[in-house]
């Protein structure tokens, strides 16, 4: 009777064990699901916030994001650590393509550059991202007329994949 006793309470542990491993699995795809959407609605909104957005600056344009705001906020990140709840922000000019290795801008290299990193948080885990097309403007002197110079970029959003932690 005693040895029957500890058998099925060793049953029921080993099942309770398994059951425990498969919800907890269920909660890792859960979070990660939840920080995919997240940075999706992420995207969405960073075109049109105005620490992005550009506004009445050139007439009007729709997903438009100023590149003269994004130089400025990368020089003030510190000041939003914790504001967005995603690993990585950053643009990247897809036209005109720039040839060659990728080369971060600045206020110094903005004709030849093609990447910007706005925002970045180290986490261990691989990470998955979700894009979106923008029009990238800035405001450029030509033989003293000021003009509107707009490239096609995209908006990648960096998220934390809770699924692929050891």
């Amino acid at each position: 009777m005693a040895f029957m006793l500890i058998a099925v309470t060793l049953f029921f542990a080993l099942a309770g064990l398994f059951a425990l491993g498969i919800g907890l699995s269920s909660l890792k795809r859960s979070a990660t699901t939840l920080a995919e959407n997240d940075a999706m609605l992420l995207i969405t909104k960073l075109a049109n916030s105005p620490e992005f957005s550009c506004g009445q600056a050139f007439e009007g344009e729709s997903n438009c994001i100023d590149f003269d705001k994004i130089l400025a906020l990368k020089n003030h990140i510190n000041d939003y650590r914790g504001f967005w709840k995603v690993t990585e922000i950053s643009l990247r000019i897809l036209y005109p393509k720039h040839e060659g290795a990728d080369i971060e801008c600045n206020q110094g290299n903005v004709n030849i550059c093609n990447i910007i990193y706005i925002y970045s948080r180290n986490v261990d885990a691989k990470e998955g991202e979700k894009s979106n097309f923008v029009a990238l403007c800035r405001k450029e002197n030509f033989e003293g007329q000021v003009y509107d110079k707009c490239e096609i970029a995209k908006l990648i959003v960096s998220y934390e994949n809770i699924e692929q932690r050891e």
